[in-house]
């Protein structure tokens, strides 16, 4: 398994976590403190659903920029790009290349 990548919902700091590795409602972002464990970063919220959320059994939550109680909570995971090793970056690109036959 590998390392899930979030990004902080205030300034787009990654953070890494561990396979198993669970977001608490105390933690923070280390850059910003920002909360980590809010909706903003939820894989679930979705504005243009009921109470802004794509499960429907979480209750709604009015200020979703802040640390809350949410059971649903899971992390929204992000690609990150800038630290990926430099010859899968030339990879991704040669495969880019070739979709659209290009030559590199």
């Amino acid at each position: 398994m590998t390392n899930v990548v979030i990004s902080c919902h205030n300034c787009g700091q990654h953070a890494s976590l561990l396979p198993g590795q669970n977001i608490t409602r105390r933690d923070t972002c280390d850059s910003c403190d920002a909360d980590l464990h809010c909706c903003r970063n939820c894989r679930f919220l979705d504005p243009g659903k009921h109470n802004q959320c794509s499960e429907p059994q979480a209750e709604w939550v009015s200020d979703k920029d802040v640390a809350n109680f949410c059971d649903y909570f899971e992390p929204r995971p992000s690609v990150d790009l800038v630290n990926r090793p430099s010859n899968q970056r030339r990879n991704t690109r040669n495969q880019f290349d070739t979709l659209f036959n290009k030559k590199p």
